[in-house]
């Protein structure tokens, strides 16, 4: 049996074969999560990093962004995180997406590439090891600067999960959430700048953003309409037009309804990490 996972345009074709069944080839969706029982996945000699991912995760998020900002070709290899497969402890140490399998670099002691866990050391690297497109500011100060700001964005993170996972979200106050945002509305006005990084989306911008995307779940999420505050929030709002331009945003982009749909699983107790999958294959009505 061969399995292609079709993926975007920065993304290689990448398959494997159970050489016990061999079968007509048949396609499916790159957002299909292996799970336990599920073969490991066996690549070509490509020289093409491999993302091990879950397609709802916003760290993973994180360093989908960078890849696509980048325009590094990757495999994408996505794991449900509640039936993992049981050759991904030997993948990710924590068994945690994301996990970047480095092909490019030597192989470790045991005769395999080195890998790679965390989002931030994930993509601290990659701006390192591709500086063709450079996302941290070159100036040492400017870059410890947007460093303490992604550590400090801890604060609206927890406030939007918060909300977004509790029993009850109906009954959790907000005003925590906006108190989160307000530094990012100062620091940006004092930059002048359309973002974080200046005329471009930079390392700043792309670490905060998966939380921001997730921001309009909350309107289904509570049952009314969660917006920020237009006067306070004004040049927040702005960068936030302009990101959803973005190329690399565009191309991993889930809309609120899609996003409170998943958490709602994840509440429910039943992650349905496939729900990309399971829609893309029902029938169509013409």
């Amino acid at each position: 049996m061969v399995i292609e996972y079709i993926n975007d345009s920065h993304t290689k074709t990448l398959t494997f074969i159970n050489k016990l069944e061999k079968s007509k080839p048949f396609k499916m969706s790159d957002t299909e999560h292996l799970s336990r029982g599920s073969i490991k996945p066996v690549f070509p000699d490509d020289g093409i990093l491999r993302l091990y991912s879950m397609r709802f995760c916003p760290y993973a998020h994180r360093v989908h962004l960078v890849l696509d900002a980048k325009k590094i070709p990757h495999h994408k290899i996505y794991i449900n995180l509640r039936d993992k497969p049981d050759w991904f402890a030997n993948v990710s140490a924590t068994t945690k997406v994301p996990a970047l399998e480095l092909v490019t670099e030597a192989p470790t002691g045991a005769g395999t590439p080195p890998i790679l866990i965390e989002s931030l050391f994930i993509c601290d690297y990659l701006d390192e090891k591709y500086p063709e497109i450079s996302l941290h500011p070159k100036d040492p100060l400017k870059k410890a600067e947007d460093r303490i700001l992604v550590d400090r964005f801890g604060q609206f993170i927890n406030a939007i999960y918060k909300l977004l996972l509790h029993d009850d979200p109906a009954q959790v106050g907000d005003a925590d959430l906006y108190d989160g945002l307000d530094i990012y509305e100062k620091e940006l006005k004092r930059r002048g700048t359309p973002f974080f990084g200046g005329s471009q989306p930079g390392m700043l911008d792309y670490m905060i953003w998966p939380w921001c995307e997730r921001f309009a779940a909350l309107k289904y999420t509570l049952g009314k309409d969660v917006k920020l505050d237009p006067v306070r929030f004004k040049i927040l709002l702005q960068w936030e037009e302009l990101m959803l331009k973005d190329p690399a945003v565009k191309s991993f982009f889930l809309d609120g309804e899609v996003h409170a749909k998943y958490m709602k699983s994840r509440r429910d107790g039943n992650a349905d990490y496939n729900m990309l999958y399971k829609a893309a294959k029902r029938p169509k009505l013409e």
